[in-house]
């Protein structure tokens, strides 16, 4: 059966970078929950203060293009939303995004159809309902999901092998 939940959409566009969602200068902060309020300050200063728990985050295409830096998704997750959905996921983004269990979606059409404050109702695997129109979603593999239900690829290779519950 697949996972369903509610939640409150941010509306960001394309080509969101990873400069953008935590600035180079704050990567210096001790940890990642300092680096929080920070998140996405170069395009929208206000947002970190204003997504609560559970909030997804909705944009366009090749988001987390720019660096490789493992902070990103770090920060997004931190921050407590629940998932990301875009057209397009830039690779590294996507795969560090998987390891820290920060759940990604792929659906392109929707970014076009929604606006910050929209309630959207997802059946991870199956579709994403808004305003009254359903949007098909690709499943993903198992290995991926096992990995960000656990919290990410360590804890998911911990609970594999036994080393916790």
């Amino acid at each position: 059966m697949a996972e369903t939940f509610s939640a409150r959409v941010w509306v960001m566009g394309n080509d969101i970078d990873t400069d953008i969602v935590i600035p180079t200068e704050y990567l210096a902060l001790k940890t990642v929950q300092d680096m929080t309020p920070y998140a996405f300050s170069p395009l929208r200063p206000e947002l970190a203060g204003q997504i609560q728990p559970g909030d997804v985050i909705v944009a366009g295409s090749n988001f987390g293009c720019g660096s490789s830096r493992e902070q990103a998704p770090e920060v997004i997750k931190a921050l407590g939303v629940r998932a990301v959905i875009a057209g397009s996921f830039a690779r590294i983004f996507y795969r560090n995004a998987i390891n820290n269990g920060l759940l990604l979606i792929e659906c392109p059409a929707l970014c076009a159809d929604v606006e910050d404050g929209d309630e959207i109702t997802v059946e991870v695997g199956k579709s994403i309902s808004c305003k009254g129109r359903r949007y098909p979603i690709g499943a993903l593999p198992d290995n991926l999901l096992e990995i960000i239900n656990a919290g990410g690829l360590v804890k998911a290779m911990r609970r594999r092998n036994g080393l916790e519950g």
